[in-house]
């Protein structure tokens, strides 16, 4: 027997293969060599970073634990839709950030993507159709040999052998229609269409609410942007009422009238005025930023807000009735979000059911074959003719079958579903409950904070008064030179702490406000004035 060697291909095949599997290790060469090491990235020439191992291209990372510029990134250039000379107000800049912030249009595609959810589910209901086309190209070459040998009485041995060789090509193709439509199914698909329309539902709703977090977010930092500003204009009073005292107390000293403790007493408040005064202009560009973060706009931006400082509050004691509360939580986008998601998750749990119950279906097949098959052979010497076979075909079929199947066993598999979306319906009735207990919570915190800033303010209104009158009084007598330095600068130091608590109270009985109406669910009817609309 003759042992013929292995094709190079197939020698060559294990060499390929080992050369091979070290590429899959070789990628550590792009990671961090060492937990201890700065990592060098491959860098682009604008400073952009690449995949792949350091130093192949581009330019190398200083040593260090610090990153290149990628100057292909750069901060958002002013709005230029804004006016810098327009006075915007509280709904102005909140039809602003509805077209500008991030998280409207994430909410807006994520109830675009639950409605096609549900477009989806219902084509379950519809046959669907598969065409498909396949063809092909063979061939095939045949040498044989054979011999038949005869041996006679005397010995003698007659060979005659025969090589024929034959050849066999042929090409195809065959066209098919396929049909699969499920006729009925226990109510899976309305189940799961059910689902689709409660999650979607849910999307719809938490797209409201993201608007109203937005309304929530740019009235709070418009009204702490304004409470910063007024904070600002009264350091400034207060350092030039500061200024006053203390050319006050100069021009008695001049005249023999003061001492020289009075002077540093009142150089000292001034200096404490203006370190305060610079604290407060820090805190308007603080919040300022955050303005303008929440409107979903670039941060160097310049616009103009309208003051707010001075509007009457309706101080009244204000408090919401049961049913006041109960309507205020079924209507928040939070309780209804939670309440569709609870019934998309019951409908899970009937489609899951529906998986133990038969199905009926009906399918469909159409099919069109064509083919050529061309044999020739080439006998052996002492025959001249080569004898050809040419073979062509051109079929049709189609085939409709109807039928039912029955689900007998999958190890399981449907038992453990089932059981995971009942769970996921009772965490789903749970989050529900939960969600209203907080909801109510929320709404009666709200009205109790908007209570207390109501009466805070109330009080700080009294205390400003009485601390004006105190410092005027004070003041009046120092520069008639029948009071100290002591009492004035008290007095002024005390008028400074009252306004500002004043203005404080204002301001966060705007925030209670808005606070109350985000509670409710309400904060979508934006008010102008602050207190009055959220507060019904």
């Amino acid at each position: 027997m003759t042992h013929r060697a292995p094709p190079p291909v197939l020698l060559g095949l294990p060499c390929l293969l080992l050369g091979l599997s070290g590429c899959a290790t070789q990628a550590l060469e792009s990671a961090p060599a060492r937990p201890d090491m700065p990592w060098q990235p491959n860098i682009a020439a604008n400073g952009e970073l690449l995949p792949g191992k350091a130093g192949r291209r581009g330019l190398m990372l200083p040593p260090g634990y610090v990153l290149p510029a990628n100057h292909a990134l750069a901060p958002r250039p002013a709005d230029s839709n804004i006016n810098t000379s327009h006075i915007y107000t509280l709904p102005e800049l909140i039809d602003i950030a509805q077209s500008n912030n991030p998280s409207t249009r994430r909410a807006w595609n994520a109830a675009r993507d639950a409605a096609l959810a549900v477009g989806i589910a219902r084509t379950t209901y519809v046959p669907h159709l598969t065409a498909s086309i396949v063809g092909g190209y063979g061939t095939r070459h045949n040498n044989n040999s054979f011999s038949v040998e005869n041996g006679g009485l005397a010995g003698n041995i007659i060979n005659n052998t025969n090589t024929p060789r034959t050849q066999n090509n042929g090409h195809g193709e065959v066209q098919t229609l396929n049909m699969e439509w499920l006729l009925f199914d226990f109510g899976k698909r309305e189940a799961m269409i059910d689902a689709a329309s409660q999650l979607q539902l849910a999307s719809n709703v938490l797209f409201t609410a993201a608007h109203q977090k937005v309304i929530y977010g740019v009235t709070l930092a418009f009204y702490t942007h304004a409470a910063a500003v007024a904070r600002a204009g009264l350091v400034e009073q207060a350092l030039r009422n500061a200024r006053n005292v203390q050319a006050a107390a100069e021009a008695r000293l001049h005249q023999g009238q003061g001492t020289i403790v009075d002077v540093a007493q009142t150089q000292q408040m001034t200096a404490q005025a203006e370190l305060r005064l610079v604290q407060a202009q820090n805190g308007i560009e603080n919040t300022y930023l955050e303005l303008m973060t929440s409107m979903g706009i670039s941060p160097s931006t310049q616009l103009r807000t309208q003051d707010v400082a001075g509007r009457p509050l309706n101080i009244n004691d204000m408090r919401m009735t049961d049913d006041m509360i109960r309507t205020a939580v079924s209507q928040r986008p939070d309780v209804l979000a939670a309440y569709a998601a609870a019934k998309a998750a019951r409908s899970n749990v009937t489609a899951a059911k529906a998986e133990f119950l038969p199905k009926v279906f009906v399918t469909g097949n159409v099919a069109y074959t064509t083919g050529h098959l061309a044999l020739s052979s080439v006998p052996g010497a002492g025959s001249d003719s080569s004898p050809t076979l040419n073979l062509s075909s051109n079929n049709f079929s189609s085939l409709v079958l109807g039928g039912i199947s029955v689900p007998i066993f999958d190890g399981g598999m449907r038992a453990a579903v089932l059981k995971q979306v009942q769970n996921r319906a009772d965490s789903t009735q749970v989050t529900l409950e939960q969600t209203l207990d907080d909801s109510a919570k929320q709404i009666v915190a709200a009205e109790n904070g908007l209570h207390t800033g109501l009466s805070a303010y109330r009080a700080a209104t009294k205390l400003e008064a009485a601390a004006q009158t105190s410092f005027d009084a004070a003041f009046t007598a120092y520069r008639s030179g029948v009071g100290s330095i002591t009492p004035a600068t008290l007095a002024q130091s005390g008028l400074l702490d009252a306004q500002l608590a004043q203005s404080d109270a204002y301001y966060a009985a705007l925030i209670a406000a808005a606070s109350l109406g985000f509670a409710t669910g309400a904060i979508g009817n934006v008010p102008d004035q602050g207190v009055d609309e959220p507060a019904r």
